[in-house]
């Protein structure tokens, strides 16, 4: 993937905008509520993003996740609350649109019969971009997408992970100063899902906010600044990725255990008999197995499950979580059951 070079004059004014409001929210919204008849989506909901920031949205189908993304794009007017972008309210003229790069979830909106550069001069031009601008831009973010080779390839025969980096070029040409991406990854292998996250970091390195709507919990590690659980319309939690591992209380953990009885005892029951009240012990797998899942009683101590099974000779090979910190925190925050 090479490098790129600046951006021109036009398409950097929005990138000015951005460092003259540099030490204020990019994105700011209000108690928002959004309601579809009787069916309330959002409700009071507060929001805030910064320059240079990569902020997660997570949540169970149907908590409201895209519906925020949809009102953020001034795609959908709330039903109360306000939204401030850079400092104006949410609108969908055209310099309002210039400021944000969109990437929705199940992207079916290229010209398949035309080439990924043809699309691009075609959407740059709807941004108000003169021609000899648009096809400048155009080539430039397929370069940095690492598409240049098939920049005159009809887009009908890009792979599924090309087509996704056709839409992160798209939602970079007009280098807005605000990204909103909707499950860009969700049906990406991993490394298709790797180069996404690499082109979203490296813009928001540039000093893009994005945000960052996703089901894969476990990509935000190392990758989002903050993050936002929603639920049922509201947020359940808001603060930075190791606060929300912070919340994990884990009682279930994958043992990987050696029978030091003798042949005659199972290590099942015996260790069953030795956990007593402490939790619980069950086999994964066919019965030859050495895996076992063990469930803590609420307020035990996973030393003192251990050290019962050490008492009676079953030795703990392995020990680690069942689920992640971020999955498990998500399940208690979200109110989902196991």
């Amino acid at each position: 993937m090479s490098a790129v070079s600046a951006p021109s004059s036009d398409v950097a004014r929005s990138r000015a905008a951005v460092r003259v409001l540099e030490d204020t929210s990019t994105i700011e919204a209000r108690a928002l509520v959004q309601r579809f008849g009787t069916k309330v989506v959002l409700d009071s909901l507060s929001f805030e993003v910064q320059p240079s920031t990569i902020h997660a949205l997570l949540g169970p189908n149907g908590a409201g996740k895209t519906t925020l993304i949809r009102i953020l794009a001034g795609l959908l007017v709330p039903s109360g609350g306000t939204v401030q972008i850079l400092g104006v309210a949410a609108g969908s003229s055209r310099s309002f649109r210039r400021l944000i790069g969109l990437l929705p979830s199940g992207d079916r909106s290229f010209y398949l019969r035309i080439s990924g550069i043809e699309n691009l001069v075609f959407f740059a031009r709807l941004h108000g971009m003169r021609r000899r601008e648009a096809a400048r831009r155009a080539r430039e973010v397929l370069e940095e997408v690492g598409l240049e080779d098939a920049a005159t390839t009809r887009v009908a025969f890009y792979s599924h992970g090309m087509q996704k980096r056709l839409s992160v070029a798209r939602a970079l040409l007009a280098d807005p100063p605000i990204l909103l991406i909707d499950e860009a990854t969700h049906d990406l292998d991993p490394d298709g899902a790797r180069r996404v996250r690499e082109l979203v970091a490296a813009a928001a390195g540039r000093g893009t906010a994005v945000v960052w709507a996703t089901q894969r919990l476990d990509e935000i590690r190392g990758f989002a600044d903050r993050v936002t659980l929603l639920a049922e319309g509201r947020a359940a939690f808001a603060g930075t990725v190791p606060e929300l591992m912070a919340t994990a209380v884990p009682r279930r953990y994958l043992l990987r255990l050696r029978n030091g009885l003798p042949v005659r005892y199972s290590l099942e029951s015996a260790g069953r008999s030795a956990l007593g009240s402490l939790g619980t012990l069950e086999l994964v797998g066919e019965s030859s197995s050495e895996h076992y899942v063990l469930a803590l009683a609420d307020e035990v101590v996973l030393g003192d499950a251990l050290a019962a099974l050490s008492r009676v000779s079953i030795d703990v090979l392995t020990c680690r979580e069942e689920r992640s910190e971020i999955e498990q925190a998500f399940l208690a925050l979200a109110g989902k059951s196991e």
